[in-house]
């Protein structure tokens, strides 16, 4: 694999891969074969692969009904219509009727800056989580999405998966530690600990590697599954190094940062800062550009674990 490589690439590369073994599997978009890197896929397996056209909602339905039937689907389309247009779709026809979907978003959080708050998901953490029986992943290098793809294509259980759309740095080299709910400890530390999930696990990974030239030691956990949740490894990190600091591609409300919260004050109360995206409509720009202004690079998250640090 490339050093770099976007994670919906990497999923549907591993699809392709399990798809011409096992023709259960369907794939299903919404005019979206492009965004979603679907072209390999179309034309090795047409008769596998269904355009529903801009239609998110029926392309739900649809995909339900194939689950009813011994199907495996899986829906590919942007993560913002998805998880806006179809949302009482998959809260009645894929969660609450434990159908096995699986709802692939690409182009998540503000991967389509520049187009506005139309296009961004900012809330589908939030809302995904809420709806019983649905499984919530968000990866944070494209290894880590291969390992989901091969646990997924094997998983009974319904799931929303959310990811970016540029090209990421490779985090897993060699091992992928991937389990269903068991968040991946990245770097160990004692001063404080950084939980995140997807693209912002590699810009807490570098913050981490400026705090060490600092004499401060973080903790890093790559919390790739949202539900379930890794309560056990929040509430450890929480008793160890008694501050953490959240960092995540989604509103300040309901997502990461507030779940992390919530274990701590109901099981072990420290600090816990969040970093999020504020409640606004952001600013137009570049993942990168819109992670900057916010503080959600590496740089921005080095600064303000200093700033709490030297008020502590």
């Amino acid at each position: 694999m490339n050093d770099q490589l976007s994670c919906r690439e990497a999923f549907t590369e591993t699809l392709l891969k399990h798809a011409q073994k096992d023709p259960s599997i369907i794939v299903l978009t919404s005019d979206a074969k492009g965004s979603s890197s679907l072209g390999s896929f179309a034309e090795a397996l047409p008769e596998q692969f269904l355009e529903i056209g801009i239609a998110e909602q029926n392309e739900v339905g649809v995909a339900a009904g194939l689950a009813c039937v011994g199907r495996r689907p899986f829906i590919c389309a942007p993560a913002s219509f998805l998880s806006a247009r179809s949302l009482e779709q998959i809260k009645v026809d894929v969660a609450y009727s434990h159908n096995n979907v699986k709802l692939f978003g690409v182009s998540g959080g503000i991967s389509y800056g520049p187009l506005g708050a139309t296009h961004h998901s900012l809330h589908d953490i939030a809302v995904m989580r809420a709806f019983p029986d649905l499984q919530v992943f968000i990866p944070s290098d494209p290894r880590l999405t291969c390992a989901l793809a091969d646990y997924l294509v094997c998983s009974n259980e319904p799931a929303y998966i959310r990811v970016g759309k540029a090209s990421l740095p490779i985090i897993y080299y060699s091992e992928v530690p991937f389990v269903p709910g068991k968040a991946n400890m990245l770097k160990d530390g004692k001063d404080l600990t950084f939980i995140s999930c997807g693209e912002l696990v590699y810009h807490c990974l570098k913050a981490a590697e400026m705090l060490e030239k600092e004499g401060i030691s973080s903790k890093v956990l790559d919390m790739h599954t949202l539900k379930p949740l890794d309560e056990a490894a929040i509430i450890s990190a929480a008793m160890e190094t008694g501050l953490i600091i959240t960092a995540e591609e989604h509103s300040i409300y309901g997502g990461l940062g507030a779940a992390v919260s919530q274990v701590t004050a109901n099981s072990y109360p420290v600090k816990v800062k969040t970093l999020a995206i504020p409640d606004e409509y952001i600013i137009s720009g570049n993942s990168p550009q819109v992670f900057h202004y916010y503080g959600l690079d590496a740089e921005g998250i080095f600064r303000t674990a200093m700033n709490i640090l030297k008020k502590s």
